[in-house]
């Protein structure tokens, strides 16, 4: 039975160095070679992780900003969706960044973004290099972005989260990215990752049942409550192995997803 695999980024499909290994790659090729279809569900903006999406040679849908954005990549589609936050929302939260201890802001859409200072730009983090223009300011972002972006310190990253959504809560979500950065995504209310992962389902016409779905952070939880089949990471929280149907053997570092694809699809 054809089955879709809905893969997070961070802390799952990735090691900890942020790559997919050689193992995990030629693994989910398999998999499609043998008929199955795989997904990239993440949090990341497209630029951020387009290039994983290259190295697997995928040409399914791909979900962005945690289901803000569900897009075929370098492809004019007809289902494609994007879901803007209020951009007033964006600079509210800018004036209260000394207050809620945040190192920068960000705000996100698409094609490009806009940071509050340059002192914490990198062009690494960020996929891309920034000009003058990617400051966010009113004369700059001049429309309502798709998601937003906070980083904080690890201590301080459940505080802020609180904090936002006490605020805030009628009108966006506030969810974590994983890996070893505190970065918190704000989107659109209601948007999560199982909603994109629905809309992929229902394109690829692969019912619920047949949906595996990998994942190790808060974001991940509705997306392994709605597959048929929810797998979490070895490494992941707590909250997430509750939610899940089952847990890898082995961490991201291990290549844990790879080697229970292996198994559970009999790829070896």
């Amino acid at each position: 039975m054809k089955k879709l695999i809905a893969i997070d980024l961070d802390g799952t499909a990735l090691n900890t160095q942020s790559k997919l290994s050689d193992r995990t790659t030629q693994t989910l090729k398999r998999a499609m070679q043998a008929g199955h279809a795989v997904s990239i569900v993440t949090g990341r903006p497209y630029r951020m992780s387009q290039q994983f999406y290259q190295q697997l040679g995928l040409h399914t849908p791909m979900v962005n900003f945690n289901g803000a954005l569900v897009h075929i990549p370098e492809q004019k589609w007809a289902g494609e969706t994007e879901t803007p936050i209020s951009r007033d929302l964006v600079f509210d939260i800018l004036g209260q960044k000394e207050n809620l201890r945040l190192d920068f802001v960000a705000a996100e859409n698409k094609e490009t973004f806009y940071i509050d200072s340059m002192d914490w730009f990198d062009p690494n983090f960020f996929a891309a290099p920034a000009t003058p223009a990617n400051l966010l300011t009113t004369t700059n972002m001049t429309t309502n972005p798709t998601s937003m972006m906070v980083r904080t310190s690890n201590e301080f990253a459940s505080d802020v989260s609180r904090e936002l959504m006490k605020q805030y809560g009628d009108y966006v979500d506030v969810r974590t990215w994983g890996g070893p950065i505190s970065i918190l995504e704000i989107v659109a209310k209601g948007i999560q990752k199982a909603r994109g992962l629905d809309q992929v389902a229902r394109y690829l016409e692969i019912g619920q049942k047949d949906i595996i779905a990998f994942g190790d952070e808060h974001n991940d939880e509705e997306m392994l409550a709605y597959a048929g089949w929810g797998v979490a990471m070895q490494n992941a929280t707590d909250p997430i192995k509750k939610v899940a149907n089952d847990v890898t053997e082995k961490t991201n570092a291990e290549d844990g997803l790879a080697a229970y694809l292996e198994n559970y699809l009999d790829l070896a």
